[in-house]
């Protein structure tokens, strides 16, 4: 038994796809058609007069081409980068003001390109459309042409297997309709879909690589769609609370909140949850000393206004989820508890102030603010306001420096400074609560400079001429919360998972077609030829079909040689198969290729000129 190839590489890339020369692709026919549901690419010859409805049908079609969606999506990559890089209005304010007061020659331009508002800007908006309806346009028709692929059969053999890529051939005394059921058996057994079209058995592999392609870019699709009716439906918001306070899911509660511009404000989840305690434990000694090792938060929390208290912990990156709301844990630092009582000793404040960590060992800042019921020395109504510096393990005096060692609330310690006058909360303007606004504020003094002093839990600093005192009480907990709702995250994630699936299945599976004629030759002996055709090159395909060859071969094994056919051979002796000594085995084709394998299966691309012409009898019909 022997293996023919084709002649040309250029000539077997152009065949298995189908885009050779007319006179070759008519060869193939339906064998070589449909192996891709991709679109043509269209000559000159064959577009359009470019009249209106011309030119609609060139953008149309461009538009829906793969190229240009790869093109789109590349471009949607490329657009969020300053999204990643620059400050983001529907992230943060504070950070977009602070960037353009530090970058004051580049931020106008950062402006007028939407730098700041990057994925609801024009030029974001318009790529993300254009991938959207690109992707729709290329998927509908593929879809429906795979669709009509599965539905059919494969198709029959082309007149000359000798042109396809991966061939062989051998003569046995089997009869042809054995050999067919033989293979149909063998082909059905692997997997493949097959059936007899007139003299020769026609079977398909792999066509779920075009499902896989489909697949991913479906995917994307609703990806795309569950991202813009994330963004169009998300709520976000931050609450801190203090160790013992609780939140309740409205609007008002929220120290800071954002939505999407088709949120309805009435929607949110109904329920609350109390801070119960904080608990957070830090590593102690070694390289990684002040690392937490437990940050949690314990809460209470019900679902709606009549629900069954419940208990619950939010931990980093595993938040209290209720009726689809996720309640993240962000954040945590320390309130120290103050007093405030005015010059006749009466206590006119009393609270745990929030104060804001400024580095990984939680020392603070903030503003003590007392705005209500203190009247100095001589009866009149005015509001204090100290600036607050605390340390939960302050290093000890004459270390020379006042920032924490530690963060674990070990050794607290607050340091203030006092002042007084009007802290101006009803002048219209919004205040940073943890910073003090001293424009109408008047520093008391302790001789010629500002009152300054460290307090320790319990220590009282007492303001100048009797006119009140101010004592550090203790210390509090409070953490920062996350309350969000991101509608269709669940398909974002599906989507995700069946693009890469699909991806793989593209990338992984193989198309294939293999077709066996089995014909009785002019001598009487049946002539069996097997050929291969794949979407793309591939060195799996001649071993496939050596694989099947060889196991159809033992089913149909060579006939023996025979003395009137001139080769000197015994009758009674088998040659190996694919010797090349044996009359079955020359095909007569120009071209021939030994094997070494025991079968005679093995294809090999390496070809030797023959003198002959024409193919050998039987080996067409």
């Amino acid at each position: 038994m022997s293996n023919t190839t084709t002649n040309a590489a250029d000539e077997r890339a152009e065949e298995s796809h189908g885009g050779g020369p007319p006179e070759e692709a008519g060869e193939l026919g339906a064998a070589g058609a449909q192996l891709s549901t991709a679109p043509r690419e269209e000559s000159p010859a064959s577009l359009p007069a470019m009249g209106v409805i011309g030119w609609a049908r060139w953008f149309w079609r461009q538009l829906t081409s793969m190229r240009v969606a790869l093109i789109l999506l590349f471009l949607l990559s490329l657009g969020a980068i300053p999204g990643s890089l620059i400050p983001q209005n529907s992230v943060d304010e504070l950070k977009v003001q602070t960037f353009k007061d530090a970058h004051t020659t580049v931020s106008p331009i950062y402006e007028k390109l939407q730098f700041f508002d990057v994925y609801s800007s024009v030029w974001f908006s318009a790529i993300y459309i254009l991938l959207f309806i690109s992707l729709i346009g290329c998927i509908v028709p593929r879809t429906g042409q795979f669709i009509g692929q599965l539905r059919s059969r494969p198709p029959g053999a082309p007149r000359r297997l000798t042109r396809l890529p991966v061939y062989t051939t051998w003569r046995t005394d089997a009869e042809p309709e054995q050999v067919r059921e033989a293979a149909l058996a063998l082909m059905r057994g692997r997997r493949y879909r097959a059936h007899i079209a007139g003299d020769a058995v026609a079977a398909e592999k792999g066509y779920l690589r075009e499902a896989g392609n489909l697949i991913f870019h479906i995917a994307l699709i609703v990806m795309l769609v569950a991202f813009a009716f994330g963004q169009l439906f998300k709520s976000e918001g931050g609450k801190l609370i203090v160790q013992g306070d609780g939140f309740s899911n409205t609007l008002i509660q929220y120290d800071d909140f954002k939505s999407g511009s088709l949120f309805d404000y009435d929607s949110l989840a109904p329920f609350s949850f109390t801070l119960d305690k904080f608990v957070g434990t830090y590593e102690r000694s070694g390289p990684q000393r002040g690392t937490a090792r437990t940050y949690e938060a314990h809460v209470t929390y019900e679902k709606g206004a009549y629900g069954k208290p419940q208990k619950s912990v939010i931990r980093v990156n595993e938040p209290l989820v209720v009726d689809g709301t996720k309640v993240y844990l962000n954040a945590h630092g320390y309130a120290p508890v103050v007093s405030v009582k005015d010059a006749s000793g009466k206590e006119v404040y009393r609270n745990a102030v929030p104060l804001l960590p400024i580095d990984n060992n939680v020392t603070s800042t903030g503003a003590i603010k007392v705005l209500d019921g203190y009247r100095d020395k001589n009866g009149k109504k005015t509001q204090l306001g100290f600036q607050a510096f605390f340390v939960p393990t302050f290093a000890g005096s004459g270390k020379g420096t006042m920032f924490s060692q530690f963060p674990a609330a070990e050794m607290p310690v607050l340091a203030l400074n006092g002042f007084h006058g009007y802290l101006g909360p009803d002048s219209g303007l919004g205040q940073n609560v943890y910073q003090l606004d001293k424009t109408k504020m008047k520093p008391f003094m302790d001789g010629k400079e500002p009152l300054k002093q460290r307090l320790a839990v319990g220590d009282t600093m007492k303001l100048p001429d009797g006119a009140a005192s101010i004592t550090f009480e203790g210390v509090e907990e409070w953490a920062s919360f996350q309350i969000s709702e991101q509608p269709a995250s669940g398909w974002a994630l599906g989507g995700s998972v069946a693009a890469i699936a699909g991806l793989a299945g593209s990338l992984f599976i193989q198309r294939r077609r293999v077709w066996v004629r089995a014909v009785r030759g002019d001598d009487g002996v049946t002539v069996v030829e097997m050929a291969g055709l794949g979407r793309s090159e591939s060195a799996k395909l001649p071993e496939e079909l050596a694989d099947l060859a060889a196991t159809l071969h033992g089913l149909a094994p060579t006939a023996p040689d025979h003395p009137e056919n001139g080769t000197g051979t015994d009758p009674g002796t088998d040659p190996a198969p694919g010797s090349g000594t044996d009359a079955g085995t020359d095909t007569g084709t120009g071209r021939r290729s030994g094997t070494g394998s025991d079968s005679g299966s093995d294809t090999r691309s390496d070809t030797v000129e023959d003198t002959s012409e024409e193919p050998a009898e039987g080996a067409e019909k």
